[in-house]
């Protein structure tokens, strides 16, 4: 009896870790695609994939696999937008919004376990701004101008897009989280 549940509950283990793997190659893939912008910050998919990171594996989950995207760049792989890589992105245009992922999938990821798709979203709004936040702030220090011009540049236009990306991302988790329960998959 002992023996069955320690196998069911490595056999759980090792989906979930599959998983949070594959979501990490997912937001990867989802990163490299890019529309370049004269500010520096193009568009991309990452916010949609940060979102369903979250969405999908949880918060400790989610948050895990946005870690380790970044740590991929970090070491040099190149996952970033444009397939780039290196700490330097980190310190560059872009940084603010890299580590700002976290906070958005943390956020995503609580909201995950909320009873109702709108405080699921809400939730994934709060992690948004947040990110946005970070993103303009950082780059108001790297670009030496003032927060408010920086988030006029870089965050204002790219709003509608993301808050769009956040529902998407809901939209999604909410369909690939019942097939996985039906299919017996359990990540949360």
């Amino acid at each position: 009896m002992t023996f069955s549940s320690s196998a069911a509950g490595s056999r759980t283990s090792v989906q979930a870790l599959a998983i949070t793997g594959m979501f990490t190659a997912v937001l990867a893939v989802l990163s490299i695609l890019q529309i370049p912008m004269p500010s520096g910050v193009p568009v991309t998919l990452q916010t949609f994939a940060v979102s369903l990171c979250g969405y999908v594996l949880g918060a400790r989950r989610g948050t895990l696999c946005v870690a380790l995207y970044l740590l991929l760049g970090i070491i040099g792989l190149p996952v970033f937008t444009g397939m780039t890589a290196g700490i330097g992105r980190i310190f560059g245009f872009t940084g603010g919004f890299l580590y700002g992922f976290l906070p958005l999938a943390l956020a995503c990821g609580l909201g995950s376990r909320a009873h109702h798709p709108a405080a699921a979203f809400l939730s994934g709004l709060l992690g948004l701004a947040i990110c946005h936040l970070l993103g303009a702030v950082h780059y108001s220090i790297v670009a030496d101008c003032g927060v408010w011009q920086a988030f006029l540049l870089v965050s204002l236009p790219y709003l509608i897009k993301d808050v769009l990306s956040v529902a998407g991302a809901l939209v999604a988790a909410l369909i690939l989280r019942k097939t996985m329960n039906r299919a017996g998959i359990t990540i949360l």
